[in-house]
């Protein structure tokens, strides 16, 4: 169990890696929070500009949200089917405190993978989107995490080749809200920091809701046959940051040796 007294005698890359698995505030977003003019507090945004998503965003959940946020997307438990229940019986994930470092079996932690959608927002770092002529382009500072949206009004594939991040297409609902579908996910990302599961029948919807200039809501839902017997639903919350550029944050193998920072 990692405690704040331990992260004190840890070198910067054991401090970067353990706030990449824990779930700390980014420290650009902590920086940033304290040295806000307090004349700021409370300051109407501007009216949200229309069908845009572009710019540096960062997840900033409500503190009602603390409990679980950096763990799962609802402090609920889906309902899930007796495969999945097996399934999330195997997890042995570093959240909860039942696993160590070295006995988890998360495969974030334990093999470098990719962490999948949605699972990438458990990530505690910014997300950019940039536009294209045919697609989104939503760059992720984490490990070099990208995804294509593609907004020109093709289908989803009917029979896509299973990938980390799915394929994903996009629309405009009104010129606030963008919905993104992605089915052709592998089976080897798990959909939280839980464990909870997924096939390679999941669909993901997401709703990216510009409320206004500098916050956006994402509404999620998750159906999975053979996993959900309903489906899953959340909302998470980001807002603009429209001083920063995203920077790099590597998995690069470090994760997969954590002996060298119990020194």
């Amino acid at each position: 169990m990692i405690t704040l007294t331990t992260w004190r005698n840890k070198s910067p890359l054991a401090l970067l890696v353990m706030s990449s698995l824990l779930g700390f505030v980014h420290p650009e977003d902590a920086t940033a929070q304290q040295s806000a003019p307090k004349e700021d507090a409370g300051k109407p945004s501007a009216p949200a500009p229309k069908r845009d998503l572009t710019g540096v965003w960062m997840l900033r959940n409500p503190p009602s949200m603390r409990s679980y946020m950096g763990a799962s997307f609802t402090k609920e438990e889906p309902e899930l089917t007796s495969w999945a229940l097996e399934k999330y019986k195997e997890a042995k994930n570093s959240n909860n405190g039942k696993y160590t470092l070295e006995s988890t079996n998360d495969p974030v932690i334990t093999r470098c993978y990719p962490p999948g959608t949605p699972r990438v927002y458990f990530h505690p770092y910014p997300f950019e989107f940039v536009k294209a002529d045919k697609y989104w382009l939503m760059l992720f500072e984490y490990d070099h995490t990208n995804r294509r949206i593609y907004s020109d009004g093709r289908p989803l594939p009917s029979d896509p080749d299973p990938t980390w991040m799915g394929s994903s297409v996009g629309h405009w609902s009104d010129d606030y809200s963008f919905v993104v579908e992605t089915v052709g996910f592998n089976e080897k990302t798990w959909l939280d920091r839980l464990g909870h599961p997924h096939s390679e029948q999941l669909k993901v919807t997401e709703t990216f809701r510009r409320k206004d200039a500098d916050h956006l809501e994402i509404d999620f839902k998750f159906e999975d046959p053979k996993v959900f017997l309903k489906p899953w639903t959340a909302t998470f919350y980001a807002e603009l940051r429209p001083g920063w550029e995203l920077g790099e944050i590597s998995c690069s193998g470090d994760y997969m040796d954590f002996s060298k920072f119990e020194k």
